[in-house]
Formats: C-alpha cells, sequence, structure tokens
C-alpha cells in the first residue's frame, strides 16, 4: 500500500479477514484501501465490521467520520468523529474535521467550541488558530477573525492560506491596502494551493483600490495569463466553422446565469437576439439555479455544465461542441473558469459583462467595451483587442417587481432634509470614499445617510460601520443603516433616498441601474480605469452627464449643487424612469442587434487575421 498499489493491498486485506473473521485491523486497513479507491460502500461496510469486532478501535470511527463527510452525510460524520474523540480526546487532526462538519451543517457556535478545544490540547496549532478565524470571518468579526490569523502566522510564517484568508477580512473592513498585502504575500509564498487562486483574487483586489496603478494590473495580469498558459495545452484547430455570415454558436461561461448582477443585465438580451444569426449555448460553471436560471434556459440550445470538470475536460468538452466563439461573463470574480480559456477551446474568445478589465488570459482575443468605458487612450490596459459596442457595454433589464411600478416623490420634500443613499457592497466603500463624503455632510449638516447592504446583516458589521464613518466625521445618528432585504422592499427603499452617492474606483452597476429606475440619480466620479468609468458610462448614456463629476472637488461640488434644488429633484424624479427606458441602457432591442453585430465582426475580425485549421 506505501507504495501504491491500492489493488494488490486490498487483495492481501481480503485474504487476511477470510483467514481470520475476527481480524479488526484488517478490515479498518481494507476499508482504508477501498476509500482511497472511490469504493465507498464497499468501504463503509468494512469499517462497520471493524468496530462491531472491536467498538474502541477508534480508527476505524473516523474513517467512517471521513467516508461520511465525503458522501455529503454531515450528521453521519459529526456522530463518528464525536465517537472518535470521546475514544481518543488527543487525536488532533479530528477536532479541525469535525469543526469544519459543524460549520458546513449551519452550526458556527459549536464549530467554535470543537476548535477551541482542539486548541486547549494544542494551543500553537497554527491550523486551528486559522480555523477559528475562518469562523469568526463568518460572525463578521473581523477584529478577532484578524487577531486569530496573526497567531497563526506567528507560528507558521509561511502558512500561505491564512494570508489569504486574512486578506479576505481586510476586505470586508475596507482596508484594502492590508488585503493587497496579504494577498502579494500568499503568492510570494507559491503555495500550490493558492497561488494561480491567489493571483486571480490579487487581480480582482485591485479593482478596489483607491490608488490602483493601471500598468501594475496589467503586469499582473499578463503573469497571471503566463501561469495559466504554462499549465494548458491549447486547441490550434476547431470543428468547420461558418462564413458568409451564417449563424454563430456562442458559448456563454459564468457562474452567474440566476438572480445576480450579471443575469440581470443579461435576461432582456437574452431575448432579443436573433436565433438565426446567433445559437446560444450555456456553460454554467456552479450548480446553483433560480427563477432567473429558469427563465433564460429556453435562449439557450444547450446547457451544459462545466462544474466539477477539470481545466482539461472542461476544455474538451468546449471543443467537441464546435463553439466559435466563446464569452467569458466573469474575468477574475467567483467561480470563473479562466483558465479553461488558456487551452483556447473556441477560435474565438471574448471578455464581457462580469468583469471590466483585462483577464490577462493568452487566447482571450477580445473585450467588449463602450467609448466612454474605455476612451482610445486606454486601450493599451489590456491584453485583450478592445471591441467597441456603439453606445454601451452594459443594458439593464427592468426589475418586474411591484415597487418598481410608482414613481415618489423626493424624500426631501417631506422631511427638509436631503438623504443620501449608498446600497453597495461595504467592500466598496473605502476610507477615500468616507474621507469624500464626510466633507459633503460638513457641508450640508442637516443632511442624513442611508446605508443598505447584504453585509449589513448582523450588529458587529453595523457597528463597525458607524465606527468607521464617526472616525471619518459622520455622527452616528446622521446615519440609518439596512442589512439585506428581498429585491422589492429593497426597490421600495429608494423612497427614502434623494440622491445616491456612487464610491470609488469600484462604482455601482446594479444597483446603479435600480437607482435610475426607481427615479434616484446617482453622483459618480470617473475615473482611468474601466471600471472606474463604469458609472460615467452608464450615466452618461442615460442622458445625466450632469451627474458625473472628473474629480473629487467637483464631485463634492455636484453633490451640494444638487443638494440645494429640491424641486429640480422632484423635477428628475418624476420623469427618469421615462428618460431611461428610451435610452440605449434599457434599450434591449437595440442592443442585442449591436451585441450579435459585434459577434460576427470579431468573428470575420479574427478569420481575416488567423489561418485556421477547421478539421479536427
Amino acid at each position: 500500500m506505501a507504495q501504491g498499489r491500492l489493488q494488490d493491498a486490498a487483495e492481501c486485506y481480503r485474504q487476511a479477514v477470510a483467514v481470520n473473521p475476527q481480524y479488526a485491523e484488517g478490515f479498518l486497513n481494507l476499508g482504508f484501501v477501498l476509500k482511497e479507491q472511490g469504493l465507498y460502500a464497499e468501504a463503509e461496510a468494512c469499517l462497520k465490521q471493524a468496530v462491531l469486532i472491536n467498538p474502541e478501535l477508534e480508527d476505524a470511527f473516523y474513517l467512517l467520520g471521513a467516508l461520511s463527510q465525503e458522501r455529503g452525510n454531515l450528521a453521519g460524520a459529526a456522530e463518528n468523529y464525536n465517537k472518535t474523540l470521546e475514544l481518543k480526546p488527543d487525536f488532533e487532526i479530528v477536532y479541525r474535521d469535525l469543526c469544519q462538519v459543524l460549520f458546513e451543517s449551519g452550526q458556527n457556535e459549536s464549530a467554535k467550541s470543537v476548535i477551541k478545544q482542539g486548541l486547549s490540547l494544542n494551543p500553537e496549532s497554527a491550523e486551528f488558530h486559522c480555523y477559528l478565524g475562518n469562523l469568526y470571518v463568518h460572525e463578521k468579526k473581523f477584529d478577532k477573525a484578524i487577531a486569530c490569523y496573526r497567531k497563526s502566522l506567528s507560528v507558521d510564517p509561511e502558512y500561505a492560506v491564512v494570508y489569504s484568508n486574512m486578506g479576505k477580512a481586510f476586505i470586508e473592513q475596507g482596508k484594502i491596502d492590508e488585503a493587497i498585502d496579504c494577498y502579494r504575500k500568499a503568492v510570494s509564498l507559491d503555495s500550490e494551493s493558492v497561488a494561480v487562486g491567489s493571483k486571480s483574487s490579487l487581480l480582482f483586489l485591485q479593482n478596489y483600490y483607491p490608488r490602483n496603478s493601471p500598468a501594475q494590473y496589467l503586469a499582473d495580469a499578463k503573469h497571471y495569463g503566463s501561469e495559466v498558459l504554462s499549465q494548458a495545452k491549447p486547441y490550434a484547430s476547431w470543428p468547420a466553422c461558418p462564413t458568409n455570415g451564417r449563424r454563430l454558436r456562442v458559448g456563454l461561461v459564468s457562474g452567474d446565469l440566476m438572480g445576480h448582477p450579471v443575469g440581470y443585465f443579461l435576461e432582456s438580451i437574452l431575448a432579443h437576439l436573433n436565433p438565426s444569426r446567433i445559437e446560444l449555448v450555456a456553460y454554467p460553471t456552479q450548480p446553483q439555479e433560480d427563477d432567473l436560471t429558469s427563465r433564460i434556459k429556453p435562449y439557450f440550445s444547450a446547457w451544459n455544465s462545466v462544474a466539477g470538470l477539470n481545466d482539461e475536460a472542461a476544455a474538451q468538452k468546449i471543443h467537441s461542441d464546435g463553439i466559435h466563439i466563446l464569452v467569458d461573463l466573469a474575468g477574475h470574480t467567483t467561480h470563473h473558469r479562466l483558465p479553461v480559456f488558456a487551452w483556447k477551446p473556441a477560435p474565438v474568445q471574448v471578455n464581457w459583462l462580469g468583469y471590466f478589465a483585462s483577464t490577462g488570459v493568452p487566447g482571450m482575443d477580445y473585450l467588449l467595451a463602450d467609448p466612454i468605458s474605455v476612451p482610445e487612450s486606454q486601450r493599451e490596459q489590456f491584453t485583450e483587442t478592445v471591441w467597441y459596442l456603439p453606445d454601451t457595454r452594459l443594458c439593464f433589464t427592468p426589475p418586474e417587481s411591484s415597487a418598481a411600478l410608482t414613481p415618489m416623490l423626493p424624500p426631501s420634500v417631506r422631511k427638509g432634509f436631503i438623504t443620501f443613499g449608498c446600497f453597495q457592497n461595504v467592500s466598496k466603500i473605502n476610507d477615500e470614499v468616507l474621507g469624500l463624503w464626510a466633507r459633503i455632510f460638513h457641508s450640508l449638516p442637516q443632511a442624513r445617510l442611508r446605508l443598505q447592504s447584504k453585509q449589513m446583516d448582523c450588529p458587529a458589521a453595523c457597528e463597525q460601520m458607524l465606527r468607521r464613518l464617526a472616525q471619518a466625521g459622520i455622527a452616528q445618528h446622521r446615519v440609518v443603516i439596512e442589512g439585506p432585504m428581498p429585491r422589492e422592499n429593497y426597490l421600495a427603499a429608494h423612497a427614502e433616498v434623494d440622491i445616491i452617492l456612487d464610491t470609488f474606483p469600484y462604482p455601482g452597476g446594479t444597483t446603479t441601474c435600480e437607482a435610475l429606475w426607481m427615479g434616484v440619480p446617482t453622483l459618480t466620479l470617473a475615473g482611468n480605469t474601466m471600471l472606474a468609468r463604469q458609472g460615467a458610462s452608464m450615466l452618461a448614456c442615460a442622458g445625466l452627464e450632469e451627474w458625473i463629476a472628473s474629480n473629487e472637488e467637483e464631485y463634492v461640488a455636484r453633490a451640494l449643487f444638487h443638494a440645494a434644488d429640491v424641486s429640480r429633484l422632484a423635477q428628475l424624479r418624476s420623469g427618469l424612469r421615462e428618460q431611461i427606458l428610451a435610452s440605449p441602457l434599457f434599450d434591449a432591442r437595440r442592443f442585442a442587434q449591436h451585441l450579435e453585430d459585434a459577434l460576427h465582426g470579431m468573428w470575420q475580425h479574427s478569420h481575416a487575421l488567423n489561418s485556421w485549421e477547421h478539421n479536427v
């Protein structure tokens, strides 16, 4: 068995227990070998026989727990792990595994209790301190989590995963500098378990950084691309391809084909694509589905999940499907499969919608943009060739919620003071944003702020945000904080806000469109990257250029200017929905036509540039 000859080992143990049916250790070892071979049912039978013969065989109970955990039987895993600890309280690894099982079962307090028991046994376990930190992150007790991570690193300074996890905790606190330092350290340690993932996370994180250098981002993206390319074997030929404007087979790769910002922007576009020009194939990267998923599935000729497939298998599947253009809708966000694109499973590959910067992946041929989000002078920020859509790179699907049907007067009309709002992910609210907001509130002593975010779902998170606001100079009595709520209620909450204050350099996308739909304008600050110009692109497309600031001084000045004219806000609010519905930002039919033209244009451009081999 030590030489990896599992089949031979299994046969030896079978012979041993056949000779001595009371040989508990023989059944234990046979169970272990069968588990390693993936023969779970046989393994379980052997392990149960082992404990039947010897009810104090702790290793057998542990393996039964591990087997149950692998098969998704969390209750069974917990029962067997607890039995193991009854027999052997100093069995350290069991505390870790039991902690994980309890956490996955939603028993966070019990998981903490178990890992603390493990720490009482071994106070210098870097792994146990890391696990405890993870549990505190789940509770949004980020200070405690970071303290645990620091303790873990004091024991093992080379523990790369801890740096990665601590980076996530810093992000949630809005401490972007510290988060970037953590991810860079994780990358520098080059642990196989975190290296490529941390490099991708670092790229995504840089988008939150107020002092982000486009040149540094591009260098890091190219480094990531080299890494994934080194692990791929790109295809050089593909199935027969269409010519003369015939229908293109387009694959969409995404983990967000559901009630997610990507889904919200995509839904109405899919409904208006011409099936005689574009055939769609979906490649979801994770199994979660919802009502939106059910609504969009009929627009696809095939729904081929690549969840659970390794990069080579996923690329092989896409290649065999004869995809002409493969579109990535994730970039460096959660559930992405960018390494698959390094295999070049389709002759043309495009970065669009779910990300807002270069992927850095060789073989990602194009990036869909618009002239405002990517001015000509900023094309050099991408490894991809920038392909321009004429109006906007985004088109929003209007909400179906009943809360979106009735325009309301601005709250300042009835309250006598301006209420600013921000419904963004808290991670976007960095210290520079708070500092600029504080200048606005200092000039408007009666103004109020409404913060609403899915992260504000517990007292600890709310208290931390209130402390940050107070440190910036915005007193607690001027702030209302709301946590997650159903989308209909969230939309209705715009009745309590006069003006949305956008974040920077990571502005709103979905939240900006939803606010516009509810008649609430957003004040945005245009920056020097595609992402930082996203708000400007959407507002210009909606005809709201006067709500775009080009620098921080102008951001404050425009906030004060707009807040000073309540009647003008009321007039804008009353007609804003009609205005945006007439704009390209909400015109799915117009956008779909432009998207079809772009896909065919990229195909023809690539076909002209490349001498493709089409026989495979």
